[in-house]
């Protein structure tokens, strides 16, 4: 089934479908990818099953991730936000299977940012307290992999970029140090703070350029693009959460995109 238009403005576009199937979205349009999809980690998402087995994980990764790419222009990124490795379940290396589904499915790998959320305290497991028998190791970062799709020099676009020489010295060093985002005050089981796909708008984008969010959730990406006159485009499988979406983007501030 066809994905169904929740909004459509200058700037901003809602549908709610999955990314796998058909959404209307013109291939190779899309100039930046970003995302934060689903880790399989029991997490509620009313709409989709978060605890499959991991084969079963990997199949769909690599089946959204190859729709992504056909999506994107030829210079088109793409921002993967995914975990180190998980343990719900058994312990897995999520980064590395992930980036190796990328490059398969035809994403050309660029670099990989550290981002450090600063959350140690949460933890409440350390498998054999004070024992070598079967410590566990838990490091409280997440990865966003950067790929692009045939080459990484960006021709196409507004060539306007509003990155700040702070910003751009700052950005380009791979470790990222900044807060996660508030499950209650989101209204969303597992949001991304909107710093983290600004970031990457305005470290990989041109002002004016189109912004995809195949996973948005809460509409974190979408809230970003308007902010930095991008447009931003969010798929949802869930009704609820597309309407969530639609209300954070009422009350947050727009840029006038050009280009």
């Amino acid at each position: 089934m066809a994905s169904r238009t929740v909004l459509r403005s200058e700037d901003a576009t809602i549908l709610c479908g999955d990314i796998r199937k058909p959404t209307g979205i013109l291939e190779s349009s899309v100039d930046l990818i970003v995302t934060s999809p689903p880790y399989n980690v029991q997490v509620d998402y009313r709409s989709h099953d978060d605890g499959s087995s991991y084969d079963e994980y990997l199949d769909f990764s690599e089946s959204w991730m190859r729709a992504c790419h056909r999506l994107a222009k030829d210079d088109g990124r793409f921002c993967l936000n995914v975990p180190l490795d998980k343990n719900k379940g058994g312990q897995q290396s999520v980064y590395a299977d992930l980036t190796a589904i990328a490059k398969r499915v035809g994403w050309r790998y660029q670099s990989t940012v550290v981002w450090n959320e600063q959350n140690i305290s949460r933890r409440t497991a350390w498998g054999s307290w004070k024992s070598a028998s079967a410590p566990f190791v838990i490091a409280p970062v997440e990865m966003i992999v950067v790929f692009c799709k045939k080459e990484w020099k960006k021709r196409s676009g507004s060539g306007v970029s509003d990155v700040s020489r702070d910003e751009f010295l700052a950005w380009t060093n791979g470790v990222w140090t900044f807060n996660g985002e508030s499950k209650k005050r989101v209204g969303h089981p597992a949001p991304f703070p909107v710093e983290l796909p600004m970031r990457c708008m305005k470290l990989f984008t041109f002002v004016g350029d189109t912004v995809l969010d195949p996973f948005m959730g809460s509409g974190t990406t979408l809230v970003a693009a308007r902010a930095s006159g991008r447009k931003g485009i969010g798929v949802d499988i869930d009704p609820e959460y597309c309407q969530l979406a639609v209300r954070r983007l009422e009350k947050s501030p727009r840029v006038p995109a050009t280009g």
